[in-house]
């Protein structure tokens, strides 16, 4: 049985069974933890995975889980003693200004740039709300990509701001197609595979020398400065979805 609607889920939830299969993204309730569990402990399959549904709704999560690939020296924090181990740490390793991701916000409103982890510390340490937050050394030398990766189409744009680090095109930036080159390629298979993502629109930050690393990943994402248009990139990620539920 493939089941393809939230009302259709929350209906048939506790007659699902080993071989059924959910096409389609949970709603919230259902990725808090219990539910999503309950559906992989009975042998339910869902298309999108559980796994990369939960990734794209964490900005946390994937600095966790995706760490082989991300920018080094990324950190997760979940609570006030270790903002104050990063502290120790940056100032180990030589790293001054940083940047924290917030949990649930977007188009670059919860990209914030701090001097320094101190800085960030006596900010933050005591609102509880704060956490958890991702930590990263601020790399002013890097370009921002996006690739957009569904079926057999790959397209890629880089994404710049001259009057602000944030470079998304929501905050003012501007966007030029790039070839998509064989490390950005390998990279975003690594981390799509790891994800159990079936597409992605991935964030790329290139560096010197060839460094590549993942910013973000998501299911879905803004495509502005892509070519393909809303409709037809629906198409392809339905297309895709619909031949992952039949697969056996």
């Amino acid at each position: 049985m493939i089941l393809r609607s939230a009302a259709e889920l929350e209906r048939r939830f506790h007659d699902l069974g080993p071989g059924d299969v959910f096409l389609g993204l949970l709603p919230a309730k259902h990725l808090r933890g219990a539910a999503a569990a309950d559906l992989l402990e009975r042998g339910v399959r869902c298309v999108p995975s559980v796994l990369c549904q939960l990734l794209t709704r964490s900005k946390a999560a994937q600095a966790f889980v995706l760490k082989p690939w991300v920018a080094p020296h990324t950190q997760v924090i979940a609570r006030r003693a270790e903002l104050m181990d990063a502290v120790g740490y940056c100032a180990q390793h030589g790293i001054g200004a940083v940047v924290t991701k917030q949990e649930g916000m977007h188009c670059g409103h919860g990209i914030r740039r701090w001097e320094s982890a101190e800085a960030l510390y006596n900010a933050v340490a005591f609102t509880d709300s704060a956490y958890p937050l991702v930590l990263q050394p601020f790399r002013p030398d890097i370009a921002d990509v996006r690739v957009i990766r569904v079926g057999d189409y790959v397209e890629a744009y880089t994404r710049t701001n001259p009057y602000n680090f944030r470079a998304n095109l929501a905050a003012g930036g501007t966007s030029a197609p790039i070839a998509v080159g064989a490390s950005m390629e390998t990279l975003c298979r690594a981390v799509m595979d790891r994800g159990r993502f079936p597409y992605a629109h991935i964030d790329l930050h290139l560096g010197e020398g060839g460094a590549c690393h993942v910013s973000e990943i998501a299911l879905d994402g803004g495509i502005t400065g892509a070519s393909i248009n809303r409709g037809e990139l629906n198409r392809r990620k339905q297309a895709v979805l619909e031949r992952l539920a039949k697969e056996p």
